[in-house]
This record gives C-alpha cells, structure tokens and sequence, in this order.
C-alpha cells in the first residue's frame, strides 16, 4: 500500500514537473520572424513591421492569416526605416519564466512606418511578451522623438487585431452589447446608408437593421475587457488595458472597440473579419492631439496592455474571466519586468491623495456620485491652432485618473514623477474642479489634504434640465443611442418638436437625448436627406419681474450643428458659434468631448408669469444637431445687465 502510495505521488510529481517544463517559454526565430511559445499559446511575429502574424491558442489560429493579412498590428509599424530585432528578454536566462522579443525601427529623421496610422518622425519599438504557463500574450509600442528630429505628428494610432472569421462569431463589449455579430456574407450584401461604415442588412439574424462600427464604441475607462469568442470553439480573446494612462482624452473618452471590419468595396465575397481596436490617438468623439515640435526630446510609451486567450462553456464565463483577469492586471500594474524603456516601476513612482468636498449652498443635498479625478499635464497650445489642448483632447502626455469615494477621498497610484494639473468631475455638479501645479517625487506619498470645490454660480437657480454627467444618457432614448437613425425616428417621436414645461415635463421622457435638424421626408429611409430648422422650447413660470443679470448655462456634448441660437419671449439673447464638431450624433454616441456655454442677458426679459426660451438649430444634415448634457438658468439681482 505505501509502496503503491509512493508510486502514484512520483508519478504526479512527474507529471507537474513535465507540465511545467511544456509551459516554459521557448524563443526561436528565422531571417523573417520570431516565434515565442508557451506550450498555451504560440506566436510570430514579423521581423520588418512588428506586425503579430500568427497567434495560435488550443492549437486553433485566432488572427486572419493570408498573403493579404493583417494579423494584429500597431498602426505606426517599424517598416520603412533601418530595424533592429532582438530578444530583450531571453528565456533561457530565467529558466524559460518570460520572454520578450523587440523590433526597432530607427527613423534618422525621416518618416516611420507604412500601417494605416500614416507615418511619424520618430523611432519605434514594438515588443511582445509572453510568460510561463500563461495564456495572455502582452504587447507594447515605445516611441522616442529625438532633439535632432524635425517637427511631426502622431494620426490615427492603434493596436488592432484581425480574427479568424471561421473560429468568432460573438461580440462582448459591455452588458448592452453582448451578442452574436453580424457575419461577412451579411456585411457584404448590405446596402450602403449615409456613410461609408453604415449598411443596412438584408440577411442573417439582423436582416434590417443598420450595422456599423461605431454603434460598439465604449468609453475606455469602463470597459475593461472587450472581445470576441467563439461558439464552436469555446474559446475567446481579448484586450486588456491594465491602466489608461497611455491612452489619450481622459477617462470620459469614448472609442472604437470591436467590430467586424468595415471593408468598403462592393465585392460580395469582400473578407470582414472579426475586429478587435484599442485605440490610444484617435479623431473620434472630439479626437485628440499628439504634436511635437522640432527638437523636442520626447518619448511616450503605450503599453504594455494584454491580448488574452481563454476557455469556457459558455459567451459569458469566458468575458467573466477576462474580466476577473482585467483586475489582477491592474492590480500588477507597473509590470516589474519591463526594461531599457521610460517606463518608471512602481518604487520609481508616487502617489497622490486628498479629500474633495463640495460647497454648494444652492445644492446642499447634493452628492458627488461617480466622482473622477485625475492628474494631467497643464494645457497648453499648439501655433497656429489657438484651441488649448486640454485633459480631454491630448494624447502627447500621460494622464492618472482614479475613482473617488462617496464621501470625496481619493487616490492616485503609479504616477510618474512630474508637473501636474488635479482635476475633478462628478454626476450631479456642472463644471470642474481644478488645481495646477500638483509636483509628484517618485516613491513619495502626495497628501494633498481637504480640497474645497465650490461650484461656479452666476446667481440663483431658477430652473434646470437633465444631470451634469458629461453625457446626455438621462434623456428620452439616451439610455439606448447606440443604434443608428434616431434622427429619422425623432419627427414621429416629437412631431412638434420638444415643448418642456419646468416643473411638469420629465427630462427622461419629454426632452429627446438629441436636438436634430427635422426630417420632413417620411420617404427617407437611408439618413442622407436634409432637415429643416429644430427648435426647442423650454416654458417657465416667474412669481415676479426680475431686474439684473441672467445667465443661461448650456453644457453640450455633442456638436455636429455650425451654432445654437436662443431667445426668450421673442427677444434673441445671443447665439452660441464656437462650437467644436465632435461626430457624436452621426457616430451614434452619447458623450463626446464636453464644453459649457454660458450666454449672458437682461433679466427684464423675462415676465412675471408664463416665459416662452426657445433653442434652435439652423437647416442641415439630419446628423448636425446638438447633444445637451445640461442646462440651467441662474439669476443675480446684484449684477446689471450687460
């Protein structure tokens, strides 16, 4: 018996140890490619782009792989330039615990890379990293800008990973879109709507409704995990931010996610594989900057986020796991085994603390819920655009966002060393609170103590539509915007166009989440028509006449419309022209880059009794309307009119 016993504990003994020495991580490579393997996942990558050619998982190939392939790339890729590929991490230097592989573009000066980002003027290095027994592959892209190097910019800049369209069928990108997609057949027998990514499908399950990539957008900052698995299969992949501080626009930047790709030709039997995107520079929802000057000593690096594999019976324990898979992945962020790159570790970093509270005493019932606060790089400008770049449009510079508590305490991990503006937003208070000059010291503890965040008031309340969140998801269908052609479903929802009454209408039913031009052609069905003027009228009743200042608050997040006009009781009281176009009505979004516009005007406008406020759009594109977020009108008898 104990010699029974002794048997089956050796052969358990040896069945671990060979286990484990199969999940080592062995590197080979030829003149064209590396290949880095796990005995779990296997990949290779191209010597000349540093594009991932192959990625192999329960021996099934996860990418499209062909002579006309993709694979998974960074858009600014490492070809056309003088490369060096090397292994930075060599496994048989850990007893096969990591490994890592590199390839370096040097630019010299001269433009960088091929993919569909267009080019820059600076190096590139793309590495890949895989460790024992694991099934996540990581990759990052380090970019180095040096002070003999003329001036450049950075345009669309992304890793995005093309699947294998005989293994995905199911797209996860939160709980709202969790579903089987759309197949190429579909795509490729649609019919083209208002713009190039939009068809309307005339078979499969969705036959009849509007597909397009941006309907799966997803703020970046709340999706943790996004990707596609496999019913068949009963295998999944996806990407795994562990921190957003590489990525650009703050943590209420919304982008591209996963989509089956968008090919625009109109062959039949076009390829449309399964997408997935983690966008860190983009043009999308407001977009955002990454200029260097010339000379400019600067380097940034993206990453390292995970492309992680796994296994489970079903659609949902798969995206479970990656998301259980997400949080240990914050949690080991800095990654202690990055090396030779900007990329501080977690004793070379500090952080910051402190206590918000809000003193508003026209709103002393109200509390910060969902309160955000981050550290960016003070604004700035860029000659000849006079427009600042600000936390919500840069990419150039890295940012630290954080949750705060109900009760307004927050902090800040894993900042690197440096100069920093502290803001704060939260549901329910209009506007921001800031604090320049934030110094953070490596392995230093910040303690910023109890910060006072009073509101701007320009006098008392009168009224007010909707909640300061950044978004307009608390109006009518704004709980469900991610779906194309509300603009042609909004002249038969509101016929007469929205007529709200204070203190009686219901912003969540009464005030559509989008103030477009009206569709007066019932016969459109594409979106390519035109509409007439919309406008808006917010009714209000004052106990009195009013003498001094009033100020009408209008917080937008959405602008596709040249202006916004408004008036009271027939008389105009100005007209809101600087605008930015964000695209997030055409591109079925619910917050993009936010602005407030305050408009000044006599009080002795308004009457005693019924008022009549009216906001009007000019005559467009069905798409170029205006995304309320909030509105209020204030009152100061103190101040005279001006």
């Amino acid at each position: 018996m104990e010699f029974k016993s002794f048997s089956l504990f050796l052969f358990a003994f040896w069945g671990c140890l060979c286990r484990a020495t199969a999940d080592n991580v062995v590197i080979s490579q030829n003149e064209n490619s590396f290949t880095i393997e796990n005995g779990i996942i296997s990949a290779r990558v191209s010597k000349q782009s540093g594009n991932l050619i192959s990625l192999t998982y329960k021996h099934l190939e996860l990418l499209e792989v062909g002579s006309h392939s993709s694979g998974g790339y960074w858009s600014l890729d490492t070809s056309r330039s003088e490369r060096m590929a090397r292994i930075t991490i060599d496994p048989n230097s850990n007893d096969g615990e990591r490994g890592e592989v590199s390839i370096k573009g040097i630019s010299d000066g001269h433009p960088m890379g091929s993919g569909p980002g267009g080019s820059v003027i600076a190096d590139i290095e793309i590495r890949y990293t895989l460790a024992r027994n694991d099934s996540g592959l990581y990759t990052y892209c380090i970019l180095t800008h040096s002070t003999n190097y003329p001036a450049t910019s950075v345009g669309e800049a992304r890793f995005c990973a093309k699947l294998n369209d005989d293994i995905f069928d199911w797209m996860t990108v939160d709980s709202n879109r969790n579903m089987q997609a759309i197949t190429a057949y579909d795509w490729d027998h649609g019919t083209v709507m208002n713009f190039k990514e939009a068809r309307r499908m005339n078979t499969g399950i969705y036959n009849g409704r509007v597909e397009h990539k941006y309907d799966y957008a997803a703020n970046q900052f709340d999706t943790p995990a996004w990707g596609w698995s496999s019913s068949a299969n009963n295998v999944g992949i996806w990407f795994i931010n562990p921190s957003m501080e590489y990525l650009s626009g703050g943590q209420t930047k919304t982008e591209l996610s996963a989509h089956r790709d968008a090919t625009f030709g109109h062959d039949p039997n076009a390829p449309a594989p399964p997408c997935l995107l983690n966008y860190w520079r983009s043009s999308h929802y407001g977009g955002s900057s990454c200029m260097i000057a010339q000379g400019e000593d600067w380097t940034k690096v993206i990453g390292p986020f995970l492309i992680y594999c796994d296994s489970a019976r079903t659609h949902d324990a798969m995206w479970r796991d990656a998301l259980k898979r997400s949080q240990a992945e914050s949690k080991a962020w800095p990654y202690d085994w990055v090396e030779g790159a900007d990329y501080p570790h977690r004793n070379e970093r500090g952080v910051v603390e402190g206590e918000l509270f809000l003193h508003d005493p026209q709103a002393a019932d109200v509390k910060m819920s969902h309160l955000l606060v981050g550290l960016s790089a003070p604004d700035y400008t860029i000659s000849p655009n006079p427009q600042p770049i600000t936390w919500q449009n840069d990419a150039k510079h890295y940012e630290f966002w954080t949750r705060g508590d109900a009760k307004g305490n927050f902090t800040i991990p894993n900042v690197r060393p440096g100069h920093y503006t502290l803001h704060a937003i939260a549901d329910g208070v209009l506007g921001e609170f800031d604090s320049s000059n934030v110094t953070v010291s490596a392995g230093v503890t910040l303690k910023l103590g109890k910060l006072a965040w009073q509101p701007v008031r320009y006098g008392r309340q009168l009224w007010d539509i909707g909640i300061p969140n950044r978004t307009a998801s608390e109006f009518f269908k704004g709980n469900d915007y991610f779906h194309w052609g509300w603009y042609l479903k909004y002249p038969k929802l509101f016929p007469n166009d929205v007529n709200y009454v204070i203190g009686k209408s219901d912003f969540h039913k009464d005030w559509f989440f989008e103030q477009i031009p009206h569709d007066e052609n019932p016969a459109d069905t594409n979106g390519r028509g035109f509409g007439r003027s919309t406008t808006w009228s917010i009714i209000f009743t004052l106990p009195e006449i009013l003498h001094g200042q009033a100020t009408l608050r209008v917080a937008i997040c959405g602008v596709g419309a040249r202006e916004l006009s408004v008036s009271v009781n027939g008389h105009s009281i100005g007209t809101i022209t600087n605008l930015i176009y964000n695209a997030t009505i055409n591109r079925d979004g619910i917050g993009g880059s936010w602005s407030e516009h305050d408009i000044g005007f006599d009080g002795s406008l308004l009457k005693a009794g019924k008022n009549v406020m009216k906001l009007t759009i000019p005559p467009g594109s069905l798409t170029s309307g205006i995304m309320y977020d909030y509105l209020r009108l204030e009152f100061d008898p103190s101040r005279s009119a001006k």
